[in-house]
């Protein structure tokens, strides 16, 4: 008999929140689905802009800095005793 009282006010517990839920909603239920789509796409593109936004930055400093790094090399004194060494090479070989 418990069980069967149980089993009675579970059933008319979901029946009555069913029926207050579907009393009490904001919106139908295609609108809700139509919103919660169309926030998590804003969401989505957002991320997106962000991610490139970052990609693009991050692009911008490495190709900075590759270019200083190849101005430093080129100006370098390493560089400038490299060539020294050369043309003592190229006088060598021409005497």
């Amino acid at each position: 008999m418990k069980s069967g009282k149980m089993l009675l006010g579970l059933i008319s517990g979901a029946a009555a929140g069913a029926a207050l839920g579907l009393l009490f909603a904001p919106k139908k239920g295609a609108d809700t689905r139509k919103a919660i789509s169309d926030s998590s796409n804003e969401a989505i593109e957002g991320t997106k802009g962000k991610f490139n936004e970052f990609s693009d930055s991050l692009s911008h400093k490495v190709d900075a800095l590759k270019n200083k790094t190849k101005a430093s090399l080129s100006n370098s004194k390493a560089d400038q005793k490299a060539h020294e060494a050369k043309a003592e090479i190229h006088n060598m070989k021409a005497s």
